[in-house]
């Protein structure tokens, strides 16, 4: 048997739809005894509200969409479930879905949303996001949107993110005071405010301590996944003189980084220390363990919906906010350096 309807249910009780829909919602001019043969009934066959119908009769609903780069990432899969627990207790459910780092996705993903008539949108924008336009379309068809992690400075939403460029510049003092002197950058994709600020921390960090900048040794690799960690080596591994620590633009980046590095040869933290960004559990996994910066996910994600909510709660007076979460550094051994 298919989905039960309500006309399904309503046929098979001999009874007109609007009473059966009218029992289910605990009308007051249905009797009781109507009310309960109704909801026997319904709870017989399976019925279930389709909620999608209902949002597009009530033109909202009780569903927030989310959208991330990608699932399969650890720190984005936190944040999920940061979101879930806000969104559950407060009789919410969340609608998720990926960009798969691609613009294109991003756009089909949030028209999708849209049309879904969801209460509202919780988004980090992929590596290939530079055109804006369907997030205003989320804005100006009065659907609450709040960024968090990788976030549109230019548009005036919630926002919730770290402190990427004091994050950066902290990591990178570490590297230097461990006595490392040609300190690479693995970056991301140009364009992203996340990797704009991860790399200017790095510059004024190397600034602050009169350490020099190699500009042959900062790297765009285009991409935040293990095989653009990989890449990068690879570019390392043909220099004559190459860097003896790289700061990379995330986990992920930094193991494909560190796995490469290990198949040629290399040792670390002693031919080449690494570090990286989010301070996900596989970073803790490999040996030695992978420094990084810890970005509470877990905690954004429930800043991220708590502030959706805020919004929903009172649209009329709610004020755009951005809140900036703590980060911790997390030394381990590939950045452990024994002779200073």
């Amino acid at each position: 048997m298919g989905h039960m309807t309500l006309k399904d249910l309503a046929s098979k009780l001999g009874i007109s739809a609007s009473t059966v829909s009218r029992a289910l919602h605990d009308h007051p001019d249905i009797s009781d005894k109507t009310k309960e043969v109704v909801m026997a009934a319904a709870e017989k066959y399976g019925y279930q509200p389709n909620p999608i119908a209902q949002s597009l009769k009530k033109q909202s609903s009780k569903v927030i969409g989310v959208i991330v780069p990608e699932i399969r990432h650890n720190f984005f899969a936190t944040v999920i479930s940061g979101i879930e627990e806000v969104a559950y207790n407060a009789g919410y459910i969340i609608m998720v879905c990926q960009s798969n780092e691609t613009l294109q996705r991003e756009i089909m993903t949030t028209k999708a949303l849209a049309a879904n008539r969801v209460a509202g949108v919780l988004m980090a924008i992929s590596l290939e996001t530079t055109n804006y336009d369907h997030m205003r379309a989320l804005m100006h068809q009065n659907i609450p949107l709040v960024q968090y992690d990788r976030v549109v400075d230019e548009l005036d939403t919630g926002k919730v993110v770290i402190d990427d460029f004091r994050a950066s510049y902290k990591m990178t003092s570490h590297l230097i005071d461990r006595g490392y002197k040609r300190i690479g950058f693995l970056a991301g994709r140009e364009g992203i405010s996340m990797n704009r600020l991860r790399f200017n921390g790095y510059l004024q960090a190397l600034k602050n301590h009169g350490a020099p900048f190699y500009p042959e040794l900062n790297i765009n690799i285009g991409g935040c996944r293990g095989s653009n960690g990989r890449a990068g080596a690879e570019e390392y591994l043909k220099m004559d003189n190459p860097p003896d620590a790289v700061l990379c633009i995330n986990d992920p980046v930094a193991v494909g980084a560190f796995c490469r590095f290990r198949e040629a040869g290399w040792r670390i933290p002693e031919d080449v220390a690494l570090a990286g960004f989010s301070g996900s559990p596989e970073s803790a996994l490999i040996d030695p363990a992978l420094t990084s910066v810890g970005q509470p996910a877990f905690e954004m994600g429930k800043t991220a919906a708590t502030l959706l909510l805020k919004q929903l709660k009172d649209k009329d007076n709610f004020r755009p906010e951005t809140i900036t979460l703590d980060t911790e550094l997390l030394i381990r051994g590939s950045s452990y350096k024994e002779d200073v």
